[in-house]
């Protein structure tokens, strides 16, 4: 571009939180958060959303996710009707809007379900209560729907359409819902007791774990039939987090027990391809995190220390290989890792 005398150049935007990990702690005593830590090293903001908007988010933060554009954050209060939905800008962490009680009752998890819609399970009122999956319009940042589903709800993942949801209370079948209509479809698909989905594979295979049998089950989410299952656990080890890779071609599995001994978890970290069928007999990392992720632009992976009550926690970075980079304190104990680009 030519540009003459009195011609100004506008610099793009360079936003605060851009480049980088989200580490999100759920907390404890109403005082969960959620860390920045920039990609490039540097200055890291322990509780970005109090940052931005002077104040604190009020609760146990019990998920994060993006969807066009917009973050959404579930917010837990230990106190009946102060539980809430804060939606955020990307990038900026300023608030947008937030959705409360009697809308928002104990929420979960929340996953996309198509362009600016956003499916949130919640418990209700108490434990025994039915559960619903809560419909949010994030363009409109309205609720439009609460969609029934059995006692129990925990994490939701979508695909073709359809979005499946666990259960932690009891329940064997993912409960599919049609995303364009926002309606429970009949059947389920029945995995196995206290099943829960985790993601789908660059396959566009539908991946679940089954507390009861301690199995990760392979399904195609079209026909819903299952294709592979094969236990995870391994002796009195139990997997306390499964995330995917940012290709989605590996699992890492993160197997723990508690050792009386030193008043903490013990365990290893498993690396589970999409096409293995057992669990590898050799640990990846021999360590137990509180959950893992990977940089999807470098591939580097983060794993979460869990810090003891009241203090600092820990973020270990690892190289793909699996050779250890570098640690970085982070407000809590991660349980969760949403990177920006």
């Amino acid at each position: 571009m030519l540009c003459l005398t009195g011609c100004r150049v506008t610099e793009p935007e360079v936003l605060p939180y851009e480049s980088g990990a989200y580490v999100v702690n759920t907390g404890s005593a109403n005082n969960g958060s959620i860390t920045f830590i920039p990609r490039a090293g540097g200055a890291f903001e322990f509780d970005v959303f109090n940052a931005v908007n002077a104040r604190t988010l009020g609760g146990s933060v019990q998920d994060y996710a993006e969807i066009n554009g917009k973050g959404v954050i579930l917010v837990d209060n230990s106190t009946a009707g102060q539980d809430k939905v804060e939606i955020v800008s990307v990038g900026t962490f300023a608030q947008l809007a937030s959705l409360s009680a009697p809308d928002v009752e104990n929420p979960r998890f929340v996953g996309a379900a198509g362009p600016n819609k956003a499916y949130i399970t919640c418990r209700g009122t108490d434990s025994n209560a039915a559960s619903y999956v809560l419909v949010v319009d994030l363009a409109a940042r309205a609720v439009t729907k609460k969609i029934p589903v059995a006692a129990g709800a925990e994490r939701v993942v979508a695909a073709d359409y359809e979005a499946f949801v666990g259960n932690v209370q009891g329940g064997a079948s993912l409960t599919v819902i049609d995303t364009e209509k926002d309606l429970v479809k009949e059947p389920g698909i029945v995995v196995g007791t206290n099943v829960n989905p985790i993601a789908v594979d660059a396959n566009g295979k539908l991946w679940a774990y089954v507390l009861s049998t301690r199995e990760m089950v392979r399904i195609n989410p079209s026909s819903k039939t299952i294709e592979t299952r094969f236990v995870v656990g391994t002796g009195n080890q139990n997997p306390v987090s499964i995330s995917l890779s940012a290709d989605k071609q590996t699992f890492y599995v993160v197997n723990a027990y508690f050792d009386p001994l030193v008043n903490r978890l013990r365990g290893a970290t498993y690396r589970v391809l999409v096409t293995d069928t057992s669990l590898p007999p050799v640990p990846f990392i021999s360590r137990v995190f509180s959950s893992i992720g990977t940089d999807p632009r470098t591939g580097v992976i983060y794993g979460g220390i869990a810090a003891p009550a009241g203090q600092f926690g820990y973020v270990l970075r690892y190289q793909p290989g699996g050779a250890l980079i570098d640690s970085t304190v982070t407000a809590g104990t991660a349980t969760k890792f949403v990177f920006r680009d």
